[in-house]
């Protein structure tokens, strides 16, 4: 083999949890390292080490991101209370995802990857569909608390000024809980423009859906702020490239959704797009197909599988049991984040070297040698399933003729 491709500046790498991070190293080892000479400044975002520094290295993987651009991160454990004993945190820590998210103000990317063999089941699903989650605020930033009845609830606002705006929320007859949303028009503005800006990358139409009429005042100004910078900045770019944007109810998105062929971009709010890219996803065959980037206004990149860190398979491979773990996903993250890199110091070998990683693993998939979920829904007739490391070797072997 030539020698290792060269790379000129360091992408942020994010280590991650549980099975996860045992394939994090296997990738690394199998796939990565005998071809790039590969520079990464290295965060542990282990749930160890995050309660260890008090979650700061999530911050400074953050930071670290804005610095150079572009940054690949494992699947991270979200701590639930199950998690406080296991772990002996000191606290059950926030999502990393929502706290790189809040920092890079980011929308996630998410797009599923298609394999013969394996039929959505919704077959109609032709072509990938990409959700574009916004990334900061609603849920993910809310203030909540529990009320005992008896309580009046009120939103207030105090200006520069102070002076007040109230309203009420709810005057309680019982005990009952409540939780304050916000967004702000900037990253409301960054999102449109980031779907606006991948739907001309892709050559894809960009559908957006909220629920404002319901929501007449909070979802109406994503409605507003979408249209009045489609309408000033994108609307002749769109009709030169052929492709529309399109605004619906959220309701009405869904029927549109399940109906179509696919081969779009859907934005989605925040807790939408959370939703929906586990749907969409798990339509498509496998939530371990799906790729994740999250792009901030200032085109920042952060690569990510968009599944969790597969515990079940973990605690089997605690007890020396054989797993078969879809590592597709991550595999596809790490040649995203090595493509971008490549992108933008200009390194075509680096380019070249993603683009045949990509490949190598389909081709094994469609050679008939995958894992256990594939294995499951495939279609193919001569088909065989392999453990967690056999799959990454096979694609080594394709991986090592297309280089």
């Amino acid at each position: 083999m030539t020698d290792k491709i060269k790379m000129t500046t360091p992408l942020v790498e994010m280590d991650g949890d549980e099975m996860t991070r045992i394939l994090w190293k296997y990738i690394k080892d199998i796939l990565i390292l005998p071809y790039v000479d590969l520079k990464s400044e290295y965060y542990d975002l282990g749930l160890v080490h995050r309660n260890e520094t008090d979650d700061q290295v999530t911050l400074d993987s953050a930071e670290a991101t804005k610095k150079y651009g572009v940054a690949v991160k494992c699947a991270t454990i979200t701590p639930n209370a199950a998690r406080m004993p296991e772990y002996n945190l000191k606290k059950m820590w926030k999502s990393p995802n929502g706290t790189i998210r809040s920092i890079l103000d980011g929308t996630v990317f998410r797009t599923p990857i298609l394999v013969n063999g394996v039929t959505p089941y919704i077959p109609t699903w032709t072509k990938p569909i990409t959700i574009a989650r916004h990334a900061y605020g609603d849920v993910y930033k809310n203030t909540e608390m529990k009320v005992m009845g008896g309580c009046k609830a009120e939103l207030v606002v105090t200006d520069k000024d102070g002076n007040e705006s109230r309203q009420l929320i709810h005057d309680f007859d019982t005990d009952g809980v409540i939780q304050g949303l916000h967004n702000i028009d900037k990253s409301i503005a960054g999102f449109a423009r980031a779907c606006f800006n991948y739907g001309l990358d892709l050559k894809q139409d960009v559908w957006f859906a909220t629920k404002d009429t319901i929501s007449k005042i909070y979802d109406h100004r994503f409605k507003d702020i979408f249209q009045e910078i489609f309408d000033n900045e994108y609307k002749e770019k769109f009709a030169q490239a052929g492709i529309e944007y399109f605004y619906t109810l959220i309701d009405d998105a869904v029927a549109r959704v399940i109906r179509s062929n696919g081969g779009y971009i859907w934005a989605c709010k925040n807790y939408d797009g959370d939703v929906m890219s586990d749907m969409v996803s798990t339509a498509y065959g496998s939530l371990a197909m799906m790729t994740s980037v999250l792009v901030s206004p200032d085109g920042i990149y952060e690569y990510e599988a968009a599944h969790g860190t597969v515990q079940r398979h973990y605690y089997k491979h605690l007890k020396g049991e054989e797993t078969s773990t879809n590592s597709v996903a991550t595999i596809f993250a790490w040649s995203g984040a090595l493509r971008k890199r490549g992108e933008l110091d200009n390194i075509p070998e680096l380019i070249k070297y993603a683009d045949n990683l990509e490949k190598a693993t389909i081709d094994t998939i469609e050679d008939g040698i995958m894992t256990g979920d594939l294995y499951l829904i495939s279609k193919l007739e001569n088909k065989k399933k392999v453990n967690s490391e056999e799959f990454l070797h096979a694609i080594n072997e394709r991986l090592q003729k297309l280089m």
